[in-house]
């Protein structure tokens, strides 16, 4: 038997990158899920984010693991949407075990640089919505009775600073204060609240050409490979970055009954990336 066996997961952000592949590795262990992306262009996001026909790619490889899917489009700045989204994920599978709420956005400047919209879209998606997310799920799960798992995507950015990154880091600080008051507010119902914090990941949100100016400014013809080499110096392990299903097994850990007793940490998968004294790699 898997070790999510007759569970239920909800997982935003699921149209592709990390949110895909939570949906898929906790479906592996016999979750079914609920699956959630805004499936449309983001404005101040500098590069492509994901389409419905992503989600509908989701649903079909989570299906392809004999699992049951409701997947829709929905903004999670819109808590009207999640909560109706809730409502039906609960009529269908009975109630929600675990929440992932993945979904989040990046873009790049200097502090003072960051435009009015940049700043404000990045707390509405990245901290407020994760906060719209859990409200739409913790009541159903208080009343069902039977506990759970809520996880919560942060960042190495969610604990340490990063330059050209104030207001991704100011939400991602947000959100691991948010998971904490959660993890101690909803102790009394067996639920738990973690949160996760990667380092970079192989997804469209770090490799594409807007990250590659920021890292390397006037570098011709850059590309993943070329971008792989610089990247692996924000890591003290010799990675550039992490794959997805990496940042899957945390989170497969944090839903299980493996760490039952697990309620307000940061669980870093950083490659060793925010050590403070860690040794340079030569090139």
């Amino acid at each position: 038997m898997g070790r999510l066996t007759n569970k239920v997961a909800l997982v935003t952000g699921a149209a592709r990158g990390q949110g895909r592949s939570h949906a898929l590795r906790l479906a592996q262990e016999g979750a079914d899920i609920i699956a959630v992306d805004i499936c449309a262009p983001v404005a101040t996001a500098p590069y492509a984010t994901g389409e419905l026909t992503d989600l509908e790619e989701t649903a079909k490889l989570v299906e392809q693991l004999d699992r049951r899917i409701l997947h829709r489009q929905a903004d999670i700045r819109d808590l009207d949407g999640l909560q109706s989204l809730v409502a039906d994920g609960v009529a269908e599978f009975g109630g929600i075990d675990i929440v992932v709420a993945n979904a989040g956005i990046a873009s790049y400047g200097p502090a003072w640089e960051l435009t009015e919209d940049q700043w404000q879209e990045m707390l509405d998606i990245n901290l407020t919505g994760t906060w719209k997310t859990a409200k739409a799920a913790i009541p159903s799960m208080i009343e069902r009775g039977e506990g759970g798992s809520i996880i919560l995507t942060s960042s190495v950015a969610g604990l340490i600073a990063y330059a050209n990154l104030a207001h991704y880091t100011a939400a991602k600080h947000g959100v691991t204060g948010l998971m904490r008051v959660l993890a101690v507010e909803l102790a009394q119902h067996n639920i738990r609240v973690n949160s996760v914090h990667p380092t970079t990941v192989n997804t469209p949100m770090i490799n594409n050409e807007a990250i590659y100016n920021l890292f390397f400014p006037g570098v011709p013809d850059m590309d993943e490979t070329k971008a792989a080499e610089g990247f692996i110096h924000m890591n003290g392990m010799r990675v550039p970055w992490v794959e997805p299903e990496d940042i899957s097994n945390a989170v497969l850990y944090l839903a299980s009954d493996e760490s039952r007793y697990v309620t307000g940490t940061t669980h870093v998968v950083d490659a060793g990336g925010t050590a403070p004294y860690r040794i340079p790699h030569s090139i």
